[in-house]
């Protein structure tokens, strides 16, 4: 008697013999799609994946699994602006996964017990690179090509690493010593790193080029971007970026009766939330576009985190929608008030979208201080050898200077970050074709795999949860620096886990090996963890389909049968 892998017993002539997948028009196959808080975000993160480590209780692993890409969740998990929830396919059925949240957790938990990296000592002769700034995207560029068996030296203007997160943001956003603590456990790896070292005074790019096999520029963004009306500025103008850092720094900042921010993404958010633990009365942000809500075209939306306006409204921060300043009201040459218009959104005759004002709408806004945080620009000094006729880096489609083999942007320098996280992806993909240039191949990005549609999941196999909500400090316990948003607990993050889709990864549940009619689908003998170990009979599978339209995650695909 013949033993069959199906677990079954059957003498020859029975069924068996008959092959039935000579019927078949289309056929299944597992397709390893993205989950679509992978496929969005700009670190690179898969979080689907550190989520079913953490569902499986192994807490260690999973935050392993999620330093694979970013190694700053502690960081992000605070700050990033978290597209991935936006993309997240639970949203369809409930509320979006609160990845952010277990992030951050991941991170904690690893300052927390200080666990390793895992990532080897490369070998004494393996190529040097330079990274230059220790903001995230040099400390992402450095972490990585750690792991790709180089040597990096880490070169910084600053006595501290950091970069803008250190400057930039205030503590009750992300507090000093889980910065420090994250960075420290960073730079703990064998990192040759060399702060107080300037580009253009202690080392130039020709020394760098001279002594590495491959310079990273990761400078960010730290100059404000130069702001005036009609050429009228006041002449105690203060730029919303020094204030911030002077805040960072030495817990000080103007406090006169009334100010007004100018700007609608964070740093005006950030300005604004300071300036009212400074002891401003009156604080308000005069913002282009609208606050977010139901109903705001998404780029009609003020970039700035969701959760930061709505604290800051919180906190009594007035917000102007749609609104410019047309001109500076001053007496003498200190400011009293500023002139605000009305700005509306129109299509010009080239098809782009410009704000224009509306005569007719001005309004005076009385205030004593006005404070720009419109953005920043390159600080070029160093490099200036390096840049095209605008002052930028002219970049290739491997972020890699026009012209030089063996230079190559990563960050706020390159133009197109914008965000902590986005810089910590760039590191990383800046890492990647580094180390393929130096191991002698032209280096190359992989294409992004497609996101995976919430119509590609059978979603009746999950129920119904509500999402766990971060803990917030209350307005009146907040204060100067204690940090606002509180996470979450253990308990909170494992439901968090569990609320995950697993889109387009295969979770081993058996509905396609239990369900197949033919027995088609076959299990080898490892554990079936990751889809690889379910195996489909095409002599017997006839293409009915019922594996597909079965599968949970978006797993299976039909396909036609040529």
């Amino acid at each position: 008697m013949t033993i069959y892998t199906r677990g079954g017993y059957a003498l020859p002539g029975s069924s068996l013999a008959f092959k039935t997948g000579s019927w078949r028009v289309q056929k299944p196959r597992h397709v390893h799609g993205a989950a679509p808080c992978h496929a969005v975000c700009p670190a690179g993160e898969d979080a689907q994946a550190w989520l079913a480590r953490v569902d499986e209780g192994d807490v260690q692993n999973a935050w392993r699994t999620l330093v694979q890409a970013n190694p700053l969740p502690a960081i992000t998990g605070r700050v990033c602006p978290h597209p991935c929830e936006s993309a997240c396919n639970r949203g369809e059925m409930d509320a979006p996964v609160a990845i952010h949240a277990v992030e951050r957790y991941l991170g904690d938990e690893a300052i927390r017990h200080a666990w390793d990296f895992g990532v080897p000592t490369p070998k004494a002769d393996a190529p040097r690179v330079a990274v230059v700034g220790a903001g995230p995207a040099g400390l992402a560029a450095a972490y990585h090509l750690l792991k790709l068996g180089l040597r990096p030296t880490l070169f910084d203007k600053n006595p501290s690493a950091g970069g803008t997160c250190l400057t930039a943001i205030p503590s009750y956003r992300l507090p000093r010593e889980v910065l420090g603590a994250e960075v420290e456990h960073l730079l703990s790896l064998p990192i040759d790193y060399r702060p107080r070292t300037i580009l253009g005074r202690d080392v130039s790019i020709e020394e760098l080029r001279a002594d590495f096999a491959a310079t990273i520029l990761a400078p960010g963004q730290q100059q404000p971007r130069p702001w005036s009306v009609d050429g009228v500025t006041p002449k105690d103008l203060h730029q919303g970026l020094d204030l911030l850092e002077s805040w960072n720094s030495l817990q000080t900042a103007p406090a006169p009766f009334s100010a007004a921010v100018v700007g609608a993404g964070n740093t005006a958010i950030d300005v604004a939330r300071v300036l009212k633990r400074a002891g401003v009365t009156e604080v308000h942000v005069i913002s282009h576009k609208a606050k977010p809500g139901p109903g705001v075209p998404e780029d009609d939306v003020m970039p700035a985190l969701a959760r930061e306006i709505a604290e800051a409204l919180e906190e009594g921060i007035h917000i102007h929608e749609h609104r410019g300043v047309r001109r500076l009201i001053l007496r003498g040459e200190r400011v009293v008030g500023v002139e605000m218009v009305h700005m509306k959104k129109l299509r010009r005759a080239n098809g782009r979208l410009s704000r224009v004002a509306f005569d007719g709408t001005e309004t005076v806004l009385h205030c004593d201080q006005v404070i720009p945080a419109v953005g920043q620009v390159l600080d070029t000094r160093g490099f200036e050898s390096l840049l095209d006729a605008h002052g930028w880096f002219d970049l290739d489609d491997v972020m890699r200077v026009a012209g030089q083999r063996d230079v190559f942007v990563a960050g706020d320098a390159g133009g197109n970050a914008g965000t902590v996280t986005a810089a910590v992806g760039q590191g990383r993909v800046t890492a990647g074709a580094v180390a393929q240039l130096v191991r002698g191949h032209e280096p190359t990005i992989e294409a992004p795999r497609l996101a995976v549609p919430f119509s590609a999941l059978n979603v009746h196999y999950h129920e119904s949860a509500p999402r766990a909500e971060e803990r917030v400090l209350p307005v009146a316990e907040r204060g100067e620096s204690n940090e606002v948003d509180l996470g979450l607990d253990r308990l909170d993050v494992e439901a968090e886990a569990r609320r995950c889709l697993s889109c387009g990864n295969c979770m081993a549940c058996d509905n396609c090996w239990t369900l197949c009619p033919d027995s088609a689908v076959l299990k080898t003998r490892e554990i079936a963890s990751d889809g690889s170990h379910y195996v489909f009979d095409y002599d017997y599978c006839k293409g009915c389909g019922l594996c597909a339209a079965e599968c949970p995650c978006g797993y299976i695909e039909m396909i036609e049968d040529l």
